[in-house]
């Protein structure tokens, strides 16, 4: 047979096997270009992913080799590792087994009981493998079975087999809370929110705070960027979406002053502590770039001589409770933290994994430090779990919307503690579109889809466990990557992918499981390019989309008001784009072309933009809402009353559009070309505007009271 032969198109016999091998462990060949249309994914990518999946094919004979082994892997399962269904569905798993085998089967339930199964039917197929012949029978179901997570055994005449049996709910309550069919909220960058008392970066006092406010203005729920874990000591990643972690919540955001143990410090202990809080707290006031690393060293400093103080007992008590329910994720996490705090992220010590001999002497070694980085998520959960009580009592019907990032530092936490279920010889991105013409690479490692299932989900399962813990919602960023992720070789351009398809049902049905136990809200950040069903399969389960004013578009032109998705948290933009303001005076256009992102001349660029942008602006003066003598201001609440007008179940506020703010957050496609996550809340003069401003903030109250009325017809209660 002929050697595989580069980018052939797939006319050659070898691109034929590498397509088929590619099926079988389930990667597309072939994407929709930015222009759209059709482009294959050349010979050279699939290998290079196959491999990644476990399935080597430099060679014709070792794909044909990988294709028999992938296609024969099933069978030599008796049953699948987990399975993974919905209530009320009646649903068969398939059983392999030999000729004339009987099989009996129960299903040990999460709760302790027992239900026992009919025996499987008749066999359906059969197939040689090994030399032995293997039968596939088709064991049912029953459709009443609980939600949660139980066992599903089979006994083979005496050989035992089980797997994980997960029932999910079919589809999750609508959002509708506090009497409200419809809520507005406020979408805010956390760091960015600073009070008198912030150590220079926002933090979770400053999230209660903000959520008080928020809500006596009527707002019934407040969404923050992930605030997820980045390295246990300076330097720290910038952004909140490249986490070392995404179970665990980042120390940076602790009020020093807030844990209960800072009230008995001795005084020169507590006056060091008071002079770092100032040096940090003058800060509040400058507009200059955020730096995370001069708070969060004075923060770690000044939290190591609080951890010194002796907890009482009842606190002694819940500390070691929330320790042991936490278990080996925070242990393991917690050693990963001492270990960074003294080796750089290449250092050879990390080959050795966290199973290794090295790994156990060293959490000998380092126990008092890893005692102090579980400390750290207690405080973080202690005071997540404050802000989220402050938002209900502040009459949100809804509370904290968090946010879980797309994936993980190729260096962080979970790349090490997690690396049995993740790919690090790939990174996950996007293919060129509109937007980003180049493509994006987010430098993270993906979930290996295979081996996730071999593992339960345990890991998927205690990340959404420990982010839904107290809040009233999640936002799922990029939630199309539950159903298909853009694999990228390492050191490829972001064009150079594929994409690698995941169990959607599981994968849904899991988040969708956790959610509803904690009471939650899920949204979906699916934006970008999806297949047409994605978005109807979410709808049906009860997760909320996103709808984006700028890009609601049919072949008419802008979508109208009534036409937008009810399940949906409608916004005008979102962090990767400038606030309203800036859009309006076309500063996503500039800034991409000073920093060479566009893939068109400027004046072109320029004139699409406006063109796209006054279509928008014609249909809000259509509906009445915006005169043609507006000013920024009104325009950007006209803006605002146009969403209200949409069938949409949440309306997101931003905060920088509620002061004024014209700063993008985060331009992608940008490393230090620009000071993405740093920027600072402030108004139309690039003032820093604190949370003790907002109360009276005319621009805010302007805001808020245009939602009240557009959405309730009236001011909020109180």
């Amino acid at each position: 047979m002929n050697a595989v032969s580069e980018d052939t198109g797939g006319a050659s016999a070898g691109r034929a096997v590498l397509e088929q091998l590619a099926e079988a462990k389930r990667v597309a060949t072939t994407f929709t270009g930015w222009n759209g249309g059709r482009q294959d994914v050349s010979d050279t990518t699939l290998r290079t992913i196959l491999a990644a999946r476990g399935a080597p094919a430099d060679t014709p004979a070792q794909a044909e080799e990988s294709l028999r082994e992938a296609l024969a892997g099933p069978w030599r399962r008796v049953l699948p590792p987990t399975v993974v269904v919905r209530a009320g569905h009646p649903v068969s798993v398939a059983v392999h087994v030999a000729p004339g085998t009987t099989v009996r089967a129960w299903i040990d339930l999460e709760d302790g009981g027992t239900a026992q199964l009919p025996s499987p039917g008749e066999p359906e197929e059969s197939a040689v493998v090994d030399g032995t012949e293997i039968q596939r029978t088709q064991l049912a179901l029953p459709a009443e079975l609980p939600l949660g997570w139980h066992r599903l055994h089979v006994d083979t005449g005496g050989v035992q087999a089980d797997s994980v049996l997960v029932v999910t709910p079919d589809r999750l309550p609508g959002p509708g809370r506090g009497g409200q069919e419809r809520n507005w909220g406020i979408m805010a960058q956390l760091y960015s929110v600073r009070s008198e008392r912030s150590w220079a970066v926002g933090d979770l006092a400053d999230l209660a705070d903000l959520s008080a406010i928020s809500g006596v203005s009527g707002a019934g729920f407040i969404l923050i960027n992930p605030l997820h874990a980045a390295e246990p000591v300076p330097h720290v990643e910038d952004s909140p979406y490249l986490p070392a972690t995404r179970r665990f919540f980042n120390p940076l955001y602790i009020r020093v002053e807030a844990v209960p143990e800072y009230s008995y410090l001795p005084s020169a202990t507590r006056a060091g502590i008071e002079a770092r809080a100032a040096g940090q707290q003058a800060l509040n006031h400058d507009a200059r770039l955020l730096d995370r690393d001069t708070s969060y060293a004075a923060k770690l400093q000044s939290l190591r001589e609080v951890y010194q103080v002796p907890r009482s007992p009842s606190r002694e008590q819940q500390f070691q409770a929330f320790v042991r329910g936490e278990g080996a994720g925070l242990e393991s996490f917690a050693l990963w933290c001492a270990l960074a705090a003294q080796s750089s992220a290449g250092a050879p010590e990390w080959e050795a994994g966290l199973h290794s001999d090295y790994a156990r002497a060293k959490a000998v070694e380092l126990s008092a430090d890893i005692r102090f980085y579980q400390w750290l998520q207690w405080i973080c959960d202690e005071q997540l779990e404050n802000a989220q009580r402050a938002a209900r009592r502040a009459g949100m019907g809804i509370g904290i919307v968090h946010d879980l990032a797309v994936g993980v530092h190729p260096g962080g936490a979970d790349a090490w503690t997690l690396r049995d279920v993740l790919v690090p010889e790939v990174s996950v991105g996007a293919p060129p579109d509109m937007f980003n013409q180049v493509g994006q690479d987010w430098s993270q490692p993906p979930w290996d889809p295979d081996r996730l299932a071999e593992s339960g989900y345990g890991a998927y399962r205690d990340m959404l466990r420990t982010v839904l813990r107290h809040a009233g919602g999640v936002r799922v960023d990029h939630i199309l990557g539950l159903f298909r992720l853009w694999w990228i070789p390492r050191g490829e351009a972001p064009g150079h992918g594929a994409y690698v398809y995941y169990d959607h049902e599981a994968l849904v049905g899991i988040l969708a499981l956790e959610a509803q136990r904690a009471g939650a809200v899920v949204i979906g950040e699916d934006l970008g390019v999806f297949e047409p069903w994605v978005q109807d399969y979410l709808a049906e389960r009860g997760v909320l989309g996103t709808s984006i004013l700028w890009f609601e578009h049919t072949a008419d032109g802008p979508r109208q008001p009534e036409d937008y998705r009810p399940g949906a948290l409608a916004t005008i933009g979102t962090h990767d784009l400038p606030p309203a303001a800036g859009y309006l005076a076309g500063e996503h256009v500039r800034l991409r072309d000073s920093l060479g992102l566009l893939n068109r001349p400027l004046e072109e660029e320029r004139a699409l933009d406006r063109e796209a942008t006054s279509a928008i602006l014609d249909l809000v003066r259509e509906h009445g809402l915006l005169s043609e003598s507006a000013g920024e201001q009104e325009t950007v609440e006209a803006l605002h009353r146009f969403l209200a007008e949409t069938p949409s179940a949440l309306i997101g506020v931003g905060l920088v559009d509620a002061v004024g703010e014209s700063r993008i957050q985060n331009q992608p496609g940008t490393s230090t070309e620009y000071p993405n996550w740093r920027i600072p809340l402030g108004g139309p003069d690039g003032a820093p505007v604190l949370l003790e401003d907002l109360a009276g903030n005319q621009r805010f109250r302007s805001l808020a009271e245009v939602m009240n009325e557009s959405l309730r017809g009236a001011p909020p209660a109180g």
